[in-house]
């Protein structure tokens, strides 16, 4: 029996483009900060090594900056890190692995898998299924499993990849085939298949000992149960799998549905109650119909709040909300001239519909916004 710490899809250096720059600074911060928190978990509950299945960096044009700091943190860790290069950062000829920054300063207890099998104590091996490039035409890790019939002892195959039991309407050719992991599995070729690409922790297959761990910090809102790094017990006649939460960010989605201003309170009352603001990144949806006062009332509100999360976007495709614009809406503003004759030509064009009238509309509201010194 060895127990060591599963953890993947690091993507180091990654970038969200609607994160300010400090926000970014953060984000980018906190996946090394993810490092350190590995190190913690593993000490705590004394995990002989580390394996991280895959996509430890964004890409292989990573910055220098980054690649100091994730080796920095993994000396600081004081555990053996065993690293996968997955599709984000293959080992090919431009990998970053064989970068000058990397070899020269990569500490003691951070090894790369390659194609060759790893004994990281007696009686304990690592087969690693590296990406050698950022395409794959067969099974990510059958070869490794091939490998693993040929050694003895406790046997950890890593991997990276999809696999066919979750997206079954991928080409099956360049899945990991799970019946065949399965199979080596029951026969005691292999003790546990830890596996990188899926942001969520997933179990694949029945036999408790095929895992995808997580990324150990969120990376989108489309996934069901990120940040986790799971702590493993293997041997010969069990497998014990648990879950250790290290997230600190998180994307969250939500839906609003405004006849009015007290919807609109709603929402205000929503964001305020959200703890952990500046690492929480929003997207936020709208339908139903509001004034021109009314959805003023809505940009303040997420005018205000935008500074405090890390980031507020909307999402455009699950937003309907319709403006209308009433003869109240601009009868305390004391419009004349130009700006009296704009307003009724944005409140006309308004009316109607297709994305001349949204333009119109978000105009309007502008103007609107414009006129009582809100913008």
């Amino acid at each position: 029996m060895v127990r060591f710490l599963h953890t993947s899809d690091w993507q180091l250096g990654m970038t969200r483009h609607f994160l300010r720059p400090e926000a970014q600074a953060r984000f980018g911060a906190a996946r090394i900060d993810a490092i350190r928190a590995i190190g913690r978990v593993a000490a705590e509950y004394e995990c002989r090594f580390v394996v991280v299945a895959g996509d430890v960096f964004e890409s292989n044009m990573v910055d220098r900056g980054v690649v100091l700091r994730a080796l920095g943190a993994m000396r600081e860790a004081k555990v053996d890190f065993y690293l996968l290069p997955g599709n984000h950062d293959p080992l090919d000829a431009g990998s970053v692995y064989a970068s000058r920054v990397f070899r020269e300063n990569r500490p003691p207890n951070v090894y790369v898998l390659d194609e060759e099998p790893v004994q990281v104590e007696p009686g304990v091996t690592v087969i690693g299924a590296p990406w050698l490039s950022k395409r794959v035409t067969a099974d990510p890790v059958g070869v490794a499993l091939q490998r693993a019939r040929e050694l003895q002892g406790t046997r950890i195959v890593v991997g990276h990849g999809a696999a066919n039991t979750l997206v079954p309407d991928m080409e099956t050719g360049t899945l990991i085939d799970v019946a065949q992991a399965e199979a080596a599995i029951g026969a005691g070729m292999v003790q546990y298949i830890a596996l990188g690409d899926r942001h969520s922790r997933t179990a694949a297959g029945s036999s408790g000992r095929i895992w995808y761990s997580s990324a150990p910090e969120p990376t989108d809102y489309d996934e069901d149960d990120p940040g986790w790094v799971l702590v493993v017990d293997a041997g010969e006649s069990s497998c014990d799998v648990q879950a250790v939460r290290t997230s600190t960010w998180r994307f969250v989605r939500q839906p609003f549905e405004l006849a009015g201003r007290s919807d609109i309170a709603r929402v205000r009352t929503w964001l305020d109650g959200l703890l952990n603001k500046e690492r929480t990144i929003l997207k936020l949806s709208f339908v139903g119909t509001l004034n021109l006062a009314g959805r003023a009332e809505l940009d303040d509100v997420l005018a205000h709040h935008a500074e405090m999360f890390a980031a507020i976007e909307q999402w455009e495709r699950h937003t309907d909300l319709v403006l209308l614009a009433e003869e109240t809406d601009f009868s305390d503003l004391g419009l004349a001239g130009f700006a009296e004759s704009a307003a009724e030509e944005l409140a006309a064009a308004a009316s109607g519909e297709g994305e001349h009238a949204v333009g119109a509309r978000d105009a309007l509201a502008l103007l609107y916004r414009l006129s009582r010194g809100a913008a």
